[in-house]
């Protein structure tokens, strides 16, 4: 049997063939008739140069915090110091004010192999790293399914990590297995960054979350901030089972002076309170004084928020949980004037694209900056950072 189609003026007349014998029957589909599928290259102020721009010259370029990330492997967001966190932010934010400069005046990782190695599945923190990778020169192999590795035969992580040492020059990993990351260590002599370990951290998403914040409102950064202009927070998801939950907290422990307080929203026919968070995650938050309430009626408080951010999905080994899927987020909801939202994507019904083209949305713009936090952190762990330092 074969089939040939024939096309004109935008009909397509599909007729099968037997034996090169008509069979009698043919069928007629109307194709679109746009004239043209033209597109626009300008987005949203949130995607232009203005916010980082604006960052940029709230904080002090002090380099020599950068150097504190030579060999180092990036596992947790806790041993960041918070200068050299905002030393991140000011590198990314001067990547994102003009990226091409970087692209034409030098290639600071040209020559420089990184090993995207992703037992999850992924779309943004993948192709993220890659870009980042890729913009500053450099070339990458990328893993996508643990099945076609050595893993699937029995290979430790400890081997595959001394594989690793031969093949590139930087391991991106994520990996289901909280403690996989933390057994290729102990052969690696390459940096490793942790995109995801099981529900235990993802430190790079939530970089890319507080560089939002940043941009969103640069003069946060500023300690000295008055009591009026600290903004409130509100978390919906479950801190002790996401990982981007799980760092963002972690992160903000080491920026309390900006934060008013920190709403966690949780739907208490799904979990207890008691199980909200791990050993000692709680008290940590405290103990850097920040204040956590917790809620359940979500639309009470997002009059008071001036961050809202949502996440609804955990991964559990090989499969994924839903937590908090009785709220949703819609453009018809009282949020406070000015606020935004953030989710560390990919979403669910709990996020509603009627906000996508509302001033409450940043979440897509969180998506991009985390292209330029990733380029910021990638020359630092490559000792590149004199290379950018000086372009304008």
């Amino acid at each position: 049997m074969c089939l040939l189609i024939f096309v004109y003026k935008n009909v397509v007349i599909s007729t099968n063939f037997g034996n090169f014998n008509i069979l009698g029957s043919y069928k007629i589909k109307t194709l679109h008739k746009e004239k043209s599928f033209s597109f626009s290259r300008i987005g949203p102020d949130i995607y232009g140069s203005t916010h980082p721009q604006n960052l940029l010259s709230e904080i002090k370029e002090r380099a020599e915090f950068l150097y504190e990330l030579l060999d180092r492997h990036v596992i947790s967001i806790d041993p960041f110091s918070k200068d050299c966190l905002l030393q991140l932010f000011r590198l990314a934010a001067k990547f994102e004010s003009n990226p091409n400069r970087y692209i034409s005046h030098n290639s600071p990782l040209k020559g420089k192999i990184l090993i995207n190695a992703f037992y999850e599945p992924s779309t943004r923190t993948r192709l993220s790293f890659d870009s980042a990778w890729h913009r500053l020169g450099g070339d990458s192999i990328n893993i996508t399914d643990k099945s076609s590795t050595g893993i699937a035969k029995g290979e430790s992580h400890l081997d595959i990590a001394h594989m690793f040492n031969n093949y590139g020059d930087c391991v991106v990993l994520r990996e289901s297995d909280n403690e996989a990351i933390f057994e290729m260590t102990k052969s690696l002599r390459i940096p490793i960054i942790n995109a995801g370990n099981g529900i235990d951290e993802h430190p790079t998403q939530a970089m890319a979350d507080l560089y939002t914040i940043f941009k969103w409102r640069p003069h946060l950064v500023n300690k000295s901030i008055d009591d009026n202009e600290k903004i409130t927070i509100g978390i919906i998801g479950v801190p002790s089972r996401m990982r981007t939950v799980r760092s963002l907290l972690k992160l903000f422990c080491k920026f309390p002076y900006f934060i008013k307080k920190i709403i966690v929203i949780y739907d208490d026919k799904t979990i207890d309170k008691t199980d909200l968070f791990d050993e000692g995650q709680l008290e940590q938050l405290i103990e850097s004084d920040l204040k956590i309430e917790l809620e359940t009626d979500m639309q009470k408080v997002l009059p008071s928020l001036d961050v809202t951010y949502i996440n609804a999905i955990a991964w559990v080994g090989e499969n994924y949980e839903v937590h908090g899927s009785s709220f949703k987020l819609h453009s018809e909801l009282p949020f406070k004037k000015d606020s935004i939202i953030l989710h560390p994507l990919a979403r669910g019904p709990e996020l509603s694209t009627s906000l996508d083209k509302t001033s409450k949305n940043w979440y897509f713009a969180q998506s991009r900056g985390a292209v330029f936090v990733r380029m910021a952190l990638l020359t630092c762990l490559m000792d590149r950072t004199t290379r950018v330092m000086d372009v304008v």
